[in-house]
C-alpha cells in the first residue's frame, strides 16, 4: 500500500516545525513504513535548498487567473525510510523560511490561505502529470491541505481521482483557515475563479459567505480522523468557552452527520521511545546554564532588553544562588489560551497561576514555565513572574532547556482546556515525571488520576479553576506525605507506552482499509 500525505509543517526537515503536527509527520510515516507501506510525504519548501535533493519535475499550475511554475523536489535526510518531496515556488519561502505569517485580525489566515491554496493546487497537478506517483491512499492533515479534498471533488480536471481514498486528519479544530468566497484576494474564486462547486458543504456555518477550509474536507473525505478518542468524542457537541468546554468549534453538526455514517475515527498519537537510555546531564546546574544561554540569545535578538528577560534573568540568579529544597514543578508549551486560560482565570484576589505558586512556596518550591506566543499572555506570565519569587518565566523556545525541564521536573503541569492529543505529557512522562492534567482529549486518554498522574474536571471555568488548585495541592501532599504512592505514579508515569508502532496499525486498520 502506497501513502501519500500531504501537511504544512514536517520535523523531519529543518525549521518546518511549528506544533506537534510535525512531530507526528516525522515519526507516523516511520512507523507505517515498518509495517510495510510506502509512504510520501509532500510539504512546501519554506528554503531547504541547503539539502542534498534531486528534481522530480517542474509544474505549471493554473492559479489566481495565471500560470504559475512550481518545482517538485525529493530532498535527503537521515535515513531514506520515508520519501521526503517538497514543493518550490517564492510563495513559499518569502517570508524567511517562516511556515506560518501572522496576519492582521482583519484578513485571518489572508497570506497562508494563498500560500496553502497555491501549494494544495500543486499537488493535485503533480499527481495529475504523474510526477508524484498516484497513491492508493491521500492522507490530508489540517486546514492547511483541505483544498486538495476541494479540488479533486470539484475540478472536471482531476476526475480520474474521484475513487481515490482520502482520510483527514484534525490535529485543531480551532484553526480552520476561513476565508471569503469572493471579493478579495485570498479568497476561494480568485485561487480557483472556473471551479464549479458547492458551497452548502464549503460554506462556513457560521459565516456562510465564507469558504471553510477544515469543513469542506470534513465533508468530502472517506475518512475523518481525530488524533485521540476523548477528542473524537468531545468535537460532536458545541463549544461552551463562558462555561470552558471547547468541542466542535462550528463543525460539530457536519462531524454529528460523519459521525453517523462512521466515517469518524479516534486514534492517539504516538511518542518515539529511545532503545537505550541517552546519557542526558541532568543536573540543575546544567538547566541553569542553559536558560542563561537561551536568555542571552533571545535579549541579543533586540537592541532593548525587554522586562521579560532581564526578571528572568534576575530570577535565575536567585535560583542559583539559593538552592532548591522543595519540588520543582515544569510546564513547556506555546502559550496560547487553549493552555493558560486557567492560569489566568481569578481565584480570590489573584489568579490560579499566583496561587499555585503560594502552594508551592510552602514547601520551597519553585514553578519554571517554557514557551512563547500570545503577546497577551507573554506579559500575564511576566507580570505573575514578577509578583512571585519562586516562578521562572522563560519567553521563547529551546531544545536544551525543554528536555532538561522534563528530565528534572518532580511534576509537570499541562491544565489545557482542549488538548487533541498533546505530546508534552508523553515526553514528560517517559522521562519519568508524572503530569498533572485537565481531563480532556488526549490528556484523558493518557493521565489516569493517582495512578500515572493527577487530573481534575468542572463544568465551568470556576469550577475547574478551583479543581485545579485543589489537584496541586493534593500532588504536593502526596509528594511530601505519601513518599511510597509517589514512587509508584513516578513509576507507572514511565512505565507508560503510546507506541508509533500501534499508532500505523489502527491506522492500517481503520482508517486505510
Amino acid at each position: 500500500m502506497h501513502v501519500l500525505m500531504v501537511a504544512a509543517e514536517n520535523d523531519a526537515l529543518p525549521n518546518a516545525k511549528v506544533g506537534g503536527v510535525a512531530d507526528v509527520l516525522r515519526d507516523c510515516p516511520k512507523a507505517l513504513v515498518e509495517q510495510g507501506l510506502t509512504v510520501d510525504v509532500v510539504i512546501p519548501d519554506y528554503g531547504f535548498s541547503a539539502l542534498e535533493r534531486i528534481q522530480l519535475g517542474t509544474l505549471n499550475v493554473p492559479f489566481a487567473g495565471s500560470i504559475h511554475v512550481v518545482q517538485v523536489w525529493q530532498v535527503f535526510v537521515g535515513q531514506q525510510q520515508v520519501r521526503q518531496i517538497v514543493l518550490s515556488h517564492s510563495l513559499f519561502s518569502q517570508h524567511n523560511g517562516a511556515v506560518y505569517c501572522n496576519d492582521d485580525g482583519d484578513r485571518p489566515f489572508a497570506t497562508d490561505a494563498t500560500k496553502f491554496a497555491l501549494f494544495n493546487a500543486s499537488v493535485c497537478e503533480a499527481l495529475l502529470q504523474g510526477v508524484i506517483m498516484r497513491p492508493d491512499v491521500l492522507h490530508l492533515h489540517d486546514w492547511h491541505s483541505a483544498c486538495v479534498a476541494v479540488l479533486l471533488k470539484f475540478d472536471h480536471r482531476f476526475a480520474s481521482f474521484s475513487s481515490l481514498r482520502t482520510v483527514y486528519t484534525v490535529h485543531n479544530i480551532a484553526l480552520q483557515g476561513i476565508r471569503p468566497f469572493k471579493g478579495d484576494d485570498s479568497s476561494l474564486e480568485a485561487w480557483f475563479p472556473s471551479l464549479s462547486y458547492n458551497g452548502e458543504l464549503l460554506c462556513d456555518p457560521r459565516y456562510p459567505h465564507c469558504f471553510n477550509p477544515m469543513r469542506s474536507a470534513i465533508n468530502l473525505v472517506d475518512k475523518i480522523h481525530l488524533v485521540s478518542s476523548s477528542y473524537a468524542k468531545e468535537v460532536l457537541q458545541a463549544s461552551e468557552p463562558h462555561n470552558g468546554y471547547f468541542g466542535g468549534e462550528g463543525l460539530e453538526q457536519d462531524l454529528q452527520h460523519a459521525n453517523a455514517n462512521n466515517k469518524i475515527v479516534g486514534i492517539l498519537n504516538g511518542c518515539e521511545y529511545p532503545t537505550h537510555e541517552e546519557q542526558l546531564n541532568s543536573t540543575l546546574s546544567e538547566l541553569y546554564l542553559q536558560i542563561e544561554t537561551a536568555l542571552f540569545s533571545w535579549m541579543a535578538k533586540q537592541a532593548n532588553l525587554q522586562s521579560s528577560y532581564y526578571i528572568a534573568h534576575q530570577r535565575l540568579l536567585q535560583f542559583i544562588k539559593q538552592p532548591v529544597t522543595g519540588p520543582l514543578v515544569t510546564s513547556v508549551g506555546r502559550l496560547t489560551d487553549q493552555k493558560a486560560l486557567l492560569l489566568r482565570q481569578p481565584y480570590q484576589n489573584h489568579q490560579v497561576l499566583d496561587e499555585l505558586c503560594q502552594k508551592l512556596k510552602h514547601q520551597q518550591g519553585r514553578m519554571i514555565i517554557l514557551g512563547s506566543g500570545d503577546l497577551t499572555l507573554e506579559n500575564t506570565m511576566t507580570a505573575a513572574m514578577a509578583r512571585n519569587n519562586n516562578l521562572l518565566f522563560l519567553k521563547g523556545y529551546g531544545n536544551n532547556v525543554g528536555d532538561l525541564l522534563y528530565a528534572l521536573g518532580d511534576l509537570f503541569l499541562m491544565p489545557s482546556s482542549f488538548e487533541p492529543c498533546g505530546i508534552s505529557q508523553m515526553l514528560a512522562m517517559r522521562a519519568g515525571q508524572p503530569c498533572l492534567v485537565h481531563q480532556v482529549g488526549g490528556l484523558n486518554d493518557t493521565i489516569t488520576d493517582l495512578e500515572n498522574g493527577f487530573s481534575f474536571s468542572g463544568d465551568t471555568l470556576q469550577m475547574q479553576s478551583e479543581a485545579l488548585v485543589s489537584c496541586f495541592e493534593n500532588a504536593l501532599t502526596v509528594r511530601r506525605e505519601q513518599p511510597k504512592q509517589w514512587d509508584k505514579i513516578v513509576s507507572n508515569a514511565k512505565a507508560a507506552r503510546f507506541t508509533w508502532s500501534q499508532v500505523a496499525k489502527d491506522y492500517l486498520g481503520k482508517l486505510y482499509n
